[in-house]
């Protein structure tokens, strides 16, 4: 059991946003075919894990003689995660089959605020856990001689996603049904770290060099540049109390490897990367154009942007129009920074030394900088795996 340290009670885990999709979709099946006049909750077979959950149907209603809508809300239990309480639809058509197998039989589509891969020809972002826990629930309750159409929707997606960084990883105009199981674990709890803490010490059994990937993002890209998988951990936002076990477990050289608009609040001495915890990315990418001279005018565009992407975006614009290399300075000297604040950080809380290095990509996965060290540590892990 995770005890959290701090309230000494477990923290609850919740459900992934595809269940939640699923669970609507079921809701909505099942009003079209049953006589219902209340439908509170359904029963959703996770897939991954192989167990049954009952979800809290929160609205159904028919919408024609064979489309129904339905509505659940979001319960990722206790993560500070910004789709807590988000209404989730399901739009269900059902129409006369062939016999086809289910993955025929069932066709899923992505309405308003469902995300779109700009990667794969802008098609909605239902990944394929999603899209087995759609087919496996609902071929449970077709018949042969029956087949459905259903359009899933996330209202506020399209909002919700300007707070992420999903474009970062191709992902536009809302959010992503992804994931890989049902249940929602709490790593953002802080009980979920001891989970982090293991994972790193077995690995460090193995390796006296590791890579830090803040997220599945990072892990996957960390994976198509030849990182082998021994080697990589994602840390979630819990860097600063990682740094600090791997040193403690002997580990003697740490890549650091992620989007930048995270491992940037490093480079400020922000070690726990979660926003709800600290923030300031735009104050710390604006200090670091300020110590290098930027001009008054286009520091205040750095400071005032949106978002670290966005200023990213107006130093490029600056460097093809005038022909400078701010992007290329600034983000030398925010490299160097992280590196050497996250050495310090560690030998300041278990006064050992410990070699780092960054790797920082873009909204593209487009490297934007490594540090000597870290480009060092990239060629070394590649070689070796």
């Amino acid at each position: 059991m995770i005890v959290d340290s701090a309230s000494g009670t477990s923290p609850r885990a919740g459900y992934t946003l595809p269940v939640f999709a699923c669970a609507a979709a079921i809701a909505a099946l099942r009003w079209l075919q049953e006589d219902l006049t209340t439908l509170p909750d359904v029963t959703v077979d996770l897939v991954e894990p192989p167990q049954q959950v009952v979800i809290p149907v929160e609205q159904v209603a028919r919408l024609g003689a064979t489309t129904a809508l339905a509505i659940t809300r979001s319960d990722p239990g206790d993560n500070l995660d910004l789709t807590r309480n988000t209404p989730v639809w399901a739009l269900v058509e059902r129409f006369a089959g062939d016999g086809s197998a289910a993955s025929a039989q069932i066709a899923i589509a992505g309405g308003e605020g469902i995300g779109r891969l700009v990667d794969a020809a802008n098609q909605p972002a239902i990944y394929a856990y999603a899209r087995r826990l759609l087919e496996t629930n609902l071929a449970a309750l077709l018949t042969p001689d029956a087949a459905v159409r259903v359009t899933l929707v996330l209202p506020e997606g399209r909002s919700l996603a300007e707070r992420t960084s999903n474009a970062a990883f191709g992902v536009v105009d809302g959010l992503s049904l992804l994931g890989t199981a049902g249940i929602s674990q709490p790593l953002s709890a802080p009980g979920q770290l001891e989970a982090f803490r293991a994972e790193l010490q077995q690995k460090a059994t193995q390796y006296d060099g590791l890579v830090f990937c803040v997220g599945e993002n990072g892990l996957d890209f960390a994976a198509k540049l030849g990182i082998p998988s021994d080697r990589r951990l994602k840390t979630a936002n819990w860097l600063g109390p990682l740094l600090v076990e791997a040193a403690l477990q002997g580990v003697q050289k740490i890549l650091l490897f992620g989007y930048h608009g995270k491992l940037i609040k490093l480079a400020g001495g922000i070690f726990h990367t979660h926003h709800h915890v600290a923030d300031g990315r735009q104050e710390i990418f604006a200090a670091h154009c300020g110590t290098l001279g930027l001009p008054t005018q286009d520091l205040q565009v750095v400071l005032t942007s949106p978002t670290v992407e966005a200023g990213l975006a107006y130093l490029r614009q600056l460097d093809q129009q005038t022909g400078s290399d701010w992007v290329d300075r600034v983000y030398a000297a925010i490299a160097q920074q992280v590196d050497q604040r996250s050495a310090a950080y560690i030998h300041t809380h278990c006064d050992r030394t410990v070699e780092v290095g960054c790797l920082l990509f873009d909204r593209s996965r487009r490297v934007i900088v490594q540090s000597k060290t870290g480009a060092t540590l990239l060629r070394e892990f590649v070689t070796l795996s």
